[in-house]
C-alpha cells in the first residue's frame, strides 16, 4: 500500500465496457476500482479501501463476457476491451446466494448497527437463509477496549489484514480448517492476554460487528460526526469523532496523509478524559495561609476545597493580572511563560505575543526544551532549519531506513506502522538502541550498543564510510563546508578503536556504514534517546554529518526526521515559544528581526534572548523569578530532579496555571483557571511531518471552563494590551504575515483539505514535502560539518549507583498522565507504575513480577513494581514518567547540555532494592 496516495498517477490506458457503457480505467485498476469510481455499486465484504484485496468472500462477483466461471471484482484487474456485467440476473443470483450463506453462520444479533453484511443483504433482498447454521457462540469480553462476538464473524479476513498488513502487529491469525475455521489472538489466547496492543485496526476493519468497541458504546447512533486531528503524539493522525448528547462515543481513524484511516489505542480510546468528574470548571484561587509546601504525591484530591477556594472569572483575572503587572514594573524580568505543546498554533502564538509584548521579556519556553532542543539546536546551526527534511511516508521512497534512539511502536504508533510495512516490502532497516524495542523484530540489522556511546558509534560509521572510500564527494564539495576538520576530527574513531567502546563489532560497524552510505536512498528517524543527553547536541551533529557526508539529503527517501514528541511541539516551536527566537526561528538578538516585530506588532521589544525551562527554575530558586504563567504544561512531573523543581514552584510569589485538570504544578498555583481540553477547541496543529492540519471543537467545555485563546486575551487586555481576536481563524491569518513558512496557507485551504504541508509558498503551492532539495536556508546556501567529541554521562554507574536508569513513555499513557490516566479503558490497560529490568538482574536480586522495589538516585527515591523486560541489558532500568505515585523525574539529573539547554533524562545512575512482595 502506498504511504502517500496523492502520489499515485492514475494512467488511464484502456477502455472497457461495464453494464452496456464505455469508461476509461487504468490496468493497474481492478474492476471494483473502475466501479467505484465512477459510481458503479458492487456488493462487497472482504474487500475494504486501502487494504490488499483478498478476494475470499465472493459477494462482489461479476460476470466478465466470454469466461465461464464468474469473477470476484475486487481482485480482477481490466484489460482492454474487456467486457463486464455487474448487475445481471446471473450475477445477482450468485451474490444473493453468498450472502444467504454468510448470514446463515452468524446469530440473529446485531453488534453494528452499521453492518455492511446487513446493509448487502437488504440492499439485495435478502432476509432469510435457506442453508444450515454453524454459528461461533464465542464471546470475549477480556479487553477493555474491544469486545470480540465470533457469532457475527463471517471469517472475511479484514481483521487478520488490518492486524498483520497494516499495523504489523501479528495478533490476530486464521486458525484451523473447514467448518472448525476461526479467528483467533495469538496462540489462541483471550484478547486481553494476548499481545493485542488496542489500536483498533481490527474494530475499524470489521464489516459485520465481530468486534466492536466495549461496553456496547458502538451500537449507539451518534447525533453528529466532527472531523479533528488526534490529541496525543507527532504523527498527527486524522480522525472523526462520533458524539450523542454532547459527548463523545467513539473515534474512527480518518484517511489523513500522515495515518491512512489508522490509529493507535490512545488515538481511538483515550478520549473520555474529557468526561471526567476531576475537571476544573471554575476558577480556583489559593486560600489565604495555605502552605505550598507540599507532596503532589500525598494532595487528596477529594479534598481540594481545603487548599483552594472558587473565584469569579472577573475576580480571576482581576488577580492573575494586577499581580504581574506590579511585578513587571519593579522588574520585567521577574516574569516569565511556559506554553503548550499541546495547545493549537494560535494559542501558542498568542502566548509567547503575550510574554513578550505584555510582560516585556523573552523568558518563555515549552516542553520542546525538554525533549528535542538539542536536535533543533544542531540542525539550525548545521543546514539553517530545525524542520524535519522528509516526511514519515517517504519510508516508501527510501531503501534504507535508519531508526536511531527511538521507540516508534510505543511513541509514535502509526508511524511505525509505515515503517514496518516498508520492512516488509524489503527495504533495509537498521534500528539502533541501547534499549532492544518492538522494531528490533522487523530489522535487518540490530545495533544494541552500550548507553552513553551514541557519538562512539556514529563517529565510527562515518569514519568507515570515509575508509570504503563511500562519500558522496560532488555533493560534499558542492553543498558543504568544514569537512576536512571533521575528516580529521574522525581519524581517532576508527570501528576498530570504538568497537570496545560502544559493545558492537567492527564487521557490524563497516556493514552498516556500507549499506547506508551506498543505498540509493537513506533516510534516518531519531527521538530522545538521541536527543536528552549533555552530548545530545553532539549526538545530532553525528546524525546530519552522517547524512551530508553520503549525499542522503534533498531527495525523496532520504534526509533527517526527529521524531516529534506531542502533538504539537513543532507547530509550537515554530509559533515562538523558545526563547531565543521569535516565529519561523527568527532570532530575538537580530536587529533587523527585532525591528520588523516591533513595528509588526506595534511596540518596543526586548532584544535579550530569554530563559529556558531549566534556566527559570533556577532563577526562582534564586529569587530572580517572581511569577511565572503556566499553560498545559506540568513542570512539577516533567522537570528533571523534580524536588528541585517543585521547590522551586513553591517559593513563587505568583504562580497562575491554566489547565483542564488539577495538575502537580497547579498544586502550587495560586490562582487556576479551567481551560478547554483538545476536542472542545477549534485551531491548526502541526505534526512532525511539518503539515498543518485542523481540528475542530467536537463538545463543549464544561461548567464554567472558558477556551484558552479567550483566557490568554483576557489576562493581555488585563496587563494592558489591546487585543480582541474574535476567532482562530484571525490569529492564524496574522501568523502568516510574520511566518513566511505558511504565507501560502490560508483557514479556507484547510478547512477544503484538512492538511497542508509548509514550507507553502503562495495560495497555489501544495507544500513541499521534501525541502533542501537545491540548497540550505543558511547565508551560504551551504550545509556545515560540525564535529561530535566523546564526553560521557554527566553522571555514571558505581559501585554505590551501579544501574542505568532510562526514562520514557509507555504505550498507553502519554506524557506526564494528566488526560491519559483519566482515561477510563486507558488506565484499565495500564493502572500501575512498574520499572523494567531483565530476567537476569531480577534473578540477581530474587525480584518477580509484580514485586514492589525501592529504586534510589542521588535526588530522590520511589517505590515501583517489577517488569520482566528482557528487551533491556543487564544493568538497565526503564520507568515511565506518567506516574505521580512512582514519580520517575524524583530520580533523573537536571545536568544540562551546555549547547541546547537539554537535561539528561535518559542516562543517570540509580540502585535498586527488593521492596514489599505483591
Amino acid at each position: 500500500m502506498s504511504a502517500r496516495p496523492e502520489d499515485i498517477d492514475l494512467k488511464l490506458d484502456c477502455t472497457i465496457t461495464l453494464d452496456g457503457a464505455e469508461y476509461l480505467a487504468s490496468t493497474s485498476e481492478t474492476i471494483l476500482d473502475v466501479s467505484k469510481r465512477n459510481g458503479i455499486e458492487i456488493p462487497h465484504l472482504c474487500f475494504k479501501e486501502g487494504m490488499r484485496p483478498d478476494g475470499n468472500c465472493r459477494v462482489c462477483v461479476v460476470e466478465i463476457v466470454g469466461e465461464r466461471t464468474l469473477q470476484p471484482s475486487c481482485v480482477r484487474t481490466v484489460t482492454g476491451g474487456m467486457v463486464i456485467n455487474t448487475n445481471n440476473e446471473r450475477v445477482i443470483h450468485s451474490q444473493k446466494v453468498v450472502l444467504e450463506l454468510l448470514e446463515s453462520d452468524i446469530s440473529k444479533e446485531q453488534y453494528d448497527p452499521n453492518s455492511e453484511l446487513k446493509y448487502w443483504s437488504n440492499k439485495l433482498e435478502v432476509t432469510e437463509s435457506r442453508f444450515p447454521s454453524k454459528i461461533q457462540n464465542k464471546h470475549d469480553l477480556s479487553h477493555p477496549a474491544i469486545a470480540v462476538n465470533l457469532d457475527a464473524c463471517i471469517q472475511c479476513t479484514r481483521c487478520v489484514r488490518a492486524c498483520r498488513e497494516e499495523q504489523v502487529n501479528d495478533v490476530i491469525g486464521y486458525a484451523k480448517r473447514g467448518l472448525s475455521s476461526e479467528i483467533i489472538f495469538d496462540l489462541d489466547d483471550p484478547m486481553g492476554t494476548s499481545t493485542c496492543v488496542g489500536c483498533g485496526e481490527c474494530v475499524q476493519a470489521c464489516p459485520t460487528g465481530a468486534l466492536m468497541p466495549s461496553r456496547e458504546v458502538g451500537q449507539v447512533l451518534p447525533d453528529k460526526k466532527i472531523d479533528s486531528v488526534c490529541p496525543y503524539c507527532g504523527v498527527g493522525c486524522l480522525l472523526t469523532y462520533n458524539i450523542k448528547d454532547d459527548k463523545i462515543l467513539f473515534a474512527e481513524g480518518r484517511d489523513g496523509p500522515a495515518n491512512m484511516s489508522r490509529l493507535c489505542v490512545k488515538g481511538r480510546y483515550g478520549f473520555n478524559y474529557v468526561n471526567s468528574d476531576q475537571r476544573l470548571t471554575v476558577p480556583l484561587a489559593r486560600k489565604k495561609g495555605v502552605n505550598k509546601n507540599i507532596n503532589p504525591e500525598d494532595f487528596n484530591m477529594d479534598k481540594i476545597e481545603e487548599y483552594f477556594e472558587p473565584i469569579t472569572w472577573d475576580d480571576a483575572i482581576i488577580r492573575t493580572t494586577e499581580k504581574f503587572k506590579s511585578l513587571i514594573q519593579k522588574d520585567a524580568k521577574s516574569t516569565a511563560g511556559f506554553g503548550c505543546a499541546k495547545g493549537s498554533n494560535e494559542e501558542a502564538y498568542l502566548f509567547q505575543k503575550l510574554i513578550r509584548t505584555g510582560f516585556k521579556n523573552n523568558n518563555v519556553d515549552h516542553c520542546t526544551r525538554l525533549c528535542h532542543a538539542s536536535s533543533v539546536v544542531a540542525l539550525l546551526e548545521m543546514i539553517g532549519s530545525g524542520a524535519v527534511s522528509n516526511q514519515v511516508a517517504d519510508v516508501a521512497e527510501a531503501d534504507t531506513i535508519i531508526v536511531i534512539g527511538a521507540n516508534p511502536t510505543v511513541n509514535h504508533p502509526v508511524a511505525a506502522t509505515f515503517i514496518k510495512n516498508a520492512a516488509k516490502a524489503g527495504k533495509n532497516l537498521i534500528v539502533l538502541d541501547p534499549r532492544k524495542n518492538d522494531l528490533a523484530r522487523h530489522a535487518t540489522h540490530y545495533l544494541q550498543f552500550k548507553p552513553d556511546t551514541d557519538v562512539a558509534l556514529l563517529n565510527a560509521i562515518m569514519k568507515s564510510i570515509i575508509d570504503q572510500n563511500l562519500l558522496d564527494q560532488k555533493f560534499i564539495d558542492e553543498r558543504t563546508t568544514d569537512f576536512n576538520e571533521l575528516k580529521e576530527h574522525l581519524n581517532d574513531f576508527t570501528p576498530e578503536k570504538m568497537s570496545s567502546i560502544c559493545g558492537i563489532s567492527a564487521d557490524m560497524i563497516n556493514e552498516v556504514a556500507r549499506i547506508y552510505a551506498s543505498s540509493p536512498a537513506s533516510i534516518i528517524f531519531w527521538g530522545m534517546g538521541v536527543s536528552q543527553h549533555i552530548h545530545g547536541t553532539d549526538n545530532a551533529r553525528a546524525l546530519i554529518s552522517l547524512a551530508l557526508m553520503t549525499g542522503q539529503v534533498g531527495r525523496p527517501g532520504t534526509g533527517l526526521h526527529p521524531l516529534r514528541g506531542q502533538n504539537n511541539v513543532q507547530g509550537a516551536s515554530d509559533s515562538g515559544l523558545i526563547p531565543m527566537v521569535y516565529p519561523d526561528y527568527q532570532r530575538v538578538d537580530d536587529p533587523k528581526i527585532n525591528n520588523f516585530f516591533e513595528k509588526f506588532w506595534g511596540m518596543s521589544l526586548d532584544s535579550e534572548p530569554g530563559l529556558t525551562v531549566v534556566e527559570i527554575m533556577d532563577e526562582i530558586t534564586k529569587g530572580r523569578i517572581k511569577g511565572v504563567y503556566v499553560m498545559g504544561e506540568n513542570p512539577a512531573m516533567s522537570d528533571p530532579d523534580l524536588n528541585h523543581a517543585r521547590n522551586a514552584l513553591s517559593k513563587l510569589e505568583h504562580l497562575v496555571v491554566q489547565d483542564i485538570f488539577l495538575t502537580e504544578t497547579a498544586m502550587y498555583a495560586d490562582i487556576i483557571l479551567p481551560a478547554s481540553a483538545f476536542p472542545e477547541k477549534t485551531g491548526t496543529f502541526t505534526n512532525t511531518d511539518r503539515r498543518v492540519q485542523l481540528g475542530n471543537q467536537a463538545v463543549n467545555p464544561p461548567g464554567d471552563a472558558k477556551q484558552d485563546l479567550w483566557i490568554i486575551q483576557e489576562i493581555a487586555r488585563g496587563v494592558g494590551l489591546d487585543w480582541n481576536y474574535k476567532h482562530p481563524k484571525e490569529v492564524f491569518t496574522e501568523m502568516t504575515k510574520c511566518m513566511p513558512s505558511i504565507q501560502g496557507i490560508t483557514w479556507e485551504r484547510l478547512e477544503e483539505s484538512h492538511s497542508i504541508t509548509y514550507p507553502c509558498d503562495d495560495s497555489n503551492d501544495p507544500g513541499q514535502p521534501v525541502i533542501f532539495i537545491d540548497g540550505f536556508p543558511t547565508e551560504s546556501g551551504k550545509a556545515k560539518f560540525v564535529k561530535s567529541p566523546l564526553i560521557n554521562a554527566a553522571e555514571l554507574p558505581d559501585e554505590a549507583y551501579p544501574f542505568v536508569l532510562i526514562t520514557g513513555r509507555q504505550l498507553e499513557h502519554w506524557h506526564t498522565g494528566s488526560m491519559t490516566r483519566r482515561a477510563s479503558m486507558l488506565h484499565e490497560i495500564e493502572p500501575d507504575p512498574n520499572a523494567n529490568l531483565c530476567q537476569e538482574d531480577m534473578n540477581k536480586f530474587n525480584i518477580k513480577d509484580g514485586d514492589l522495589i525501592t529504586v534510589e538516585s542521588r535526588r530522590g527515591k520511589i517505590d515501583v513494581y517489577a517488569r520482566r523486560d528482557d528487551m533491556l541489558q543487564s544493568g538497565q532500568i526503564f520507568i515511565p514518567f506518567c506516574y505521580v505515585e512512582s514519580a520517575a523525574n524524583l530520580l533523573t539529573n537536571a545536568a544540562l547540555d551546555p549547547f541546547a539547554k537539554i537535561p539528561e533524562f535518559k542516562f543517570c545512575a540509580v540502585n535498586i532494592k527488593s521492596n514489599t512482595k505483591h
